[in-house]
């Protein structure tokens, strides 16, 4: 039996009884319908009604809209609801998780790089605020993974970096601040991404640390906020065969499971070893790491048996439903654990005050405010690292550099849910900074500086030339690696040696790997408007580097040090 009067629920006995009375008179459909969390594509609100009539989901998540617009789904979601819904969000980088007007304030690599606990408050107060000012209540932030290995494209920025002290410490600002602010935290991705190279939405990935070594990192993480009352857990698409090899030595590795259909790693780790009583919740069950497992008719219905709470996302959704229905009837998941999950879920309702209908602040004061965005320009102050400098090129003048070539990196197609990002270029600052400032046409290549161009031709071109990239963490990407023009590679810099050159990038701060001959170059971990023109005050000479890198950048090579 749960015990709802301990961590994370601590509800009295008056809430107790209320709770078990609305999960007794449920319906089974009402029950079913808990135990999902589909993504939010209805905003008429008529089929919204309709929606919520016929599915009567426990959770819903919408991607980012107008401040506005949302505000108005979640109010029309819960008006409609007989019982509170749990209104997520991605509130990884700020309130622009939630709204797209919402302040985009920092990646949470780039607030570890400030070595400041303060911007890891500013960054949960902001996301917190501006959510809980459009009817948001449960964050899936703060990401508690350790980067460890460099060519993992998903992890990457989106953590604080690869020390585990820093992880805790930065985390639990950031979540004492969405709790002031009304929004339950859910941490992710247990058992720990970041290990793998590879990335969960198109496999399932492998955390392969020995017990001993998860034990110590990423055990450590996950025991210390379960100690602390952390009310929810994302449960990743990821296995952990040495776990379940100690847990279930009978087990073939052919059999092996990720977390997330593990109950080896949901039940005896997270849920006996680690106490964890709080609600656990699937990543998106759309991965192609969930669904390769096992038969999605089978894995729906044994992710709730094995030990998750709660489905996030759907394929189809009436089919999805049927699964689990089916499941019931074929005995792959009983009604013991079904009423587990859900009295879990209306527990962590109780204890969020989600039954408290309390009226949330004019979102147009709140979201994108000035205030906000003052904060995210001292984050990026203190967070932008100059790894490398070559001596003289900076800081950067007018009458030193009369003409600058800027070289634009970035993904060639669309795809993968990324932040906004920024909507200034380095170009049209630095102009009006009284620079002569050009930008290299990928789409029309000098084919004469191509086959036949030398450094003559380089230096009456360009003073200085400046890389500019922007490979954003995104999902479904198999690498954030630098990618030049295939046809001789003719915006890479093979002139460095003659031209003074200078790489930024504005988000992946690995890229030493790929241009280890470049001399001066910078990381920004956020690749937002407040960034970009605080680089130009640095590039200038006006602000002073200050940042820390929380990771390796050189990405454990002597050659990138050089």
């Amino acid at each position: 039996m749960i015990d709802l009067s301990t961590n994370p629920f601590n509800l009295n006995d008056e809430q107790i009884q209320k709770v078990t009375k609305i999960c007794n008179d449920m319906t089974l459909d009402e029950k079913i319908g808990q135990i999902f969390c589909p993504i939010g594509n209805v905003q008429d609100e008529k089929e919204i009604d309709e929606f919520i009539q016929k599915y009567k989901p426990g959770a819903m998540m919408y991607r980012p809209l107008p401040s506005k617009e949302i505000k108005r789904i979640h109010h029309r979601l819960q008006s409609q609801s007989k019982i509170p819904l749990l209104l997520a969000a991605n509130l990884e980088s700020g309130g622009n998780g939630i709204c797209l007007d919402g302040t985009y304030f920092a990646r949470q690599m780039s607030v570890a790089a400030t070595n400041q606990e303060k911007f890891a408050y500013d960054l949960g107060m902001i996301a917190g605020k501006e959510a809980h000012a459009v009817g948001c209540n449960w964050s899936f932030a703060p990401i508690v993974d350790i980067d460890y290995n460099f060519l993992n494209p998903i992890t990457n920025i989106r953590t604080y970096g690869s020390n585990q002290e820093t992880i805790i410490k930065f985390a639990d600002c950031q979540i004492e601040a969405l709790k002031e602010n009304h929004i339950l935290p859910c941490i992710k991705h247990f058992p720990g991404d970041g290990v793998d190279m590879r990335d969960q939405h198109l496999l399932s990935s492998v955390n392969d640390l020995t017990v001993d070594k998860w034990n110590n990192s990423y055990g450590k993480i996950y025991q210390h906020f379960i100690n602390n009352g952390i009310g929810s857990i994302m449960v990743g698409h990821i296995l952990l065969p040495h776990h379940i090899k100690e847990i279930n030595p009978e087990c073939n590795e052919e059999d092996y499971m990720p977390a997330s259909l593990s109950k080896e790693i949901l039940t005896v780790l997270l849920r006996n070893k680690l106490g964890f009583n709080g609600l656990v919740v699937t990543d998106a069950t759309a991965m192609i790491g969930f669904n390769v497992a096992m038969s999605r008719s089978k894995a729906l219905p044994l992710c709730i048996e094995r030990g998750c709470d709660m489905i996030l996302f759907n394929k189809n959704i009436d089919e999805d439903y049927m699964f689990i229905k089916n499941g019931l009837k074929e005995g792959l998941l009983s009604q013991k654990r079904l009423d587990e999950a859900v009295l879990r879920i209306i527990g962590t309702k109780m204890a969020n005050g989600l039954f408290d209908h309390s009226e949330v602040e004019e979102s147009e004061k709140i979201v994108g405010c000035i205030e906000h965005q003052s904060l995210a320009k001292e984050c990026a102050k203190q967070a932008i690292t100059l790894v490398k400098e070559q001596k003289g090129v900076l800081p950067l003048t007018s009458d030193k550099y009369k003409k600058i070539r800027i070289y634009n990196l970035t993904d060639q197609d669309n795809g993968g849910f990324k932040e906004e990002g920024t909507q200034l270029s380095l170009t049209n600052l630095l102009q009006k900074e009284g620079f002569n400032v050009y930008e290299f046409d990928t789409k029309r290549l000098d084919f004469q500086e191509v086959f036949e161009g030398g450094i003559k031709d380089i230096k009456e071109k360009c003073d200085l030339v400046i890389y500019v990239a922007n490979y954003d963490t995104a999902s479904n990407q198999t690498t954030r690696r630098v990618e030049w023009i295939k046809l001789m590679a003719s915006n890479a810099p093979w002139f460095m040696q003659d031209v003074p050159t200078i790489f930024v990038s504005l988000a992946n701060p690995y890229h030493l790997f790929d241009v280890p001959m470049i001399k001066t170059y910078i990381n920004c971990y956020t690749n937002n408007d407040q960034t970009l023109q605080v680089l130009v005050d640095k590039l200038l000479g006006k602000e002073k580097f200050v940042g820390k890198s929380p990771v390796d950048v050189y990405c454990g090579r002597w050659d990138t040090k050089r």
